[in-house]
């Protein structure tokens, strides 16, 4: 994991590439790295309206451009400010379905001088997949990508 986290910092403190651009190669090395990372992209506040906008994503299009607060598993931690692991999507009575093959989901905030300004969305094809280490990972990521907003 640590040298995952190496080539992420190597991305987010890239001279050559904008901020999006940025988002999308992590999309990219999270989705080659970790093989249950099927759908993996960033949502963002928009503006001053309390939704969630869709940022740079790598994966099976979405018809999720706009999630409103409170609405799916991004949503909620929009609400929240906490991450959401969801081992099996069928068993959460507020989920967003996205796609037929996602069974598991998990959701980390990304803060910006104390505010909740986003969240990267990972979904897996996978029940039950994630670990404590991706937990930990995303949350590191989350943190470092907030630099750079």
């Amino acid at each position: 994991m640590s040298e995952l986290k190496k080539r992420l910092s190597s991305i987010l403190e890239s001279p050559k590439h904008n901020t999006e651009e940025k988002l999308e190669k992590v999309c990219h090395l999270l989705d080659q790295e970790i093989s249950y990372f099927n759908w993996t992209g960033f949502y963002f506040k928009n503006g001053d309206k309390d939704e969630l906008k869709l940022g740079p994503y790598v994966g099976a299009p979405t018809d999720h451009d706009i999630i409103p607060y409170g609405k799916g598993i991004c949503g909620q931690v929009a609400v929240s400010n906490e991450t959401f692991v969801v081992p099996d999507v069928h068993q959460q009575d507020n989920y967003l379905s996205c796609s037929i093959d996602t069974k598991a989901e998990i959701v980390v905030p990304i803060f910006k001088d104390g505010e909740n300004v986003g969240q990267i969305d990972i979904d897996s094809h996978t029940i039950d997949p994630f670990t404590a280490e991706d937990k930990e990972l995303l949350e590191w990521l989350c943190n470092e990508v907030s630099k750079i907003l």
